[in-house]
């Protein structure tokens, strides 16, 4: 199945620098606002040591990983969902993809400039999420209009999907994401029917300091605490530490240099380990003489027993 994540955050957050650390695709990473007008698009190459060990024993001709597509989509300002800066495309670019990987600057350099003046990654996710948030009631907005008009024919199920309709923009006007809403079967159709932006699942990075990737500082303990109810996960990683890892070529330079920072592998698996789990999904393998490939399929109903992890 193809896989789609999009990284998004304002501008000058590391959202370029990430993606190129993930895809080595060396897209533009500039120290100014909208550097990424265009969305970028890599192919991730999921790296799995069980494929590795496959093709030990089998001696394929051609060993196939699975792949993540990864979007770099154009930093988001205030006004977004009102056309402001690159907020119509980027919003478009945004409902296209199956999962969010939302950077979040959290550290301080006054050599990077801030389109805010000053780091606050709270404040910073706060001005995405209103955008999205906006976006979202317009669209439940006019699906309301079109549920009203139904239901004027006295269809039980037509007046029951506008009181329905109705709760999910209740819950929007009060700043909650669409997939933090508790519904009935009928009530997800319906959400899902409406592709909400708030509605898909998100991976909040964290891009930290050199000296902060292990233990975070005082901007990640704050954004924690932030999002402790946003049914979303969150890791830490530096992306000036993995724009460096991709410079290395040699696999046992790549390997002292990771145990020089104290880390076991490279930010970029961790993405890609969370990105899994987010979307519920598992690799399957397929082994013979002429290849051993890995594909993504989507997982069981317990998403924390049935995601890829280091214990697989």
């Amino acid at each position: 199945m193809g896989v789609k994540c999009g990284i998004v955050g304002l501008p000058n957050v590391g959202k370029s620098t990430l993606f190129n650390a993930l895809t080595s695709a060396k897209a533009l990473a500039a120290n100014y606002p909208f550097a990424t007008k265009e969305p970028n698009i890599g192919m991730i190459t999921v790296p799995d040591p069980r494929l590795e060990e496959l093709a030990k024993l089998i001696n394929p001709k051609a060993v196939l990983p699975t792949n993540i597509e990864i979007v770099d989509i154009a930093g988001l300002i205030k006004g977004a969902s009102k056309g402001e800066g690159l907020g119509n495309q980027f919003l478009a670019n945004i409902r296209e993809v199956d999962a969010i990987v939302h950077v979040v600057r959290c550290f301080d350099n006054d050599n990077v400039v801030h389109v805010d003046g000053q780091v606050n990654p709270v404040r910073d996710k706060e001005i995405i999420d209103t955008e999205l948030l906006l976006k979202d009631m317009e669209t439940v907005e006019k699906r309301i209009d079109r549920l009203k008009k139904l239901a004027k024919s006295g269809s039980k199920s037509d007046v029951a999907l506008v009181s329905i309709a109705e709760a999910i923009m209740r819950h929007l006007e009060q700043g909650f994401p669409a997939r933090t809403l508790e519904l009935e079967k009928e009530g997800k159709e319906l959400l899902d029917e409406m592709f909400l932006l708030t509605n898909k699942p998100v991976l909040y990075v964290c891009n930290v300091e050199e000296s902060a990737v292990l233990e975070g500082n005082a901007h990640t303990r704050a954004f924690l605490d932030a999002v402790a109810d946003d049914q979303a996960e969150v890791i830490l990683i530096s992306a000036a530490i993995e724009s460096e890892i991709i410079e290395l070529e040699d696999m046992d330079e790549r390997m002292m240099f990771l145990e020089e920072m104290g880390l076991q592998e490279p930010g970029v698996n961790r993405v890609i380990r969370a990105s899994y789990h987010l979307l519920n999904l598992i690799t399957y393998f397929t082994a013979g003489e002429k290849e051993v490939r890995a594909w993504t399929v989507t997982g069981g109903n317990d998403r924390t027993s049935s995601c890829w992890s280091d214990s697989h």
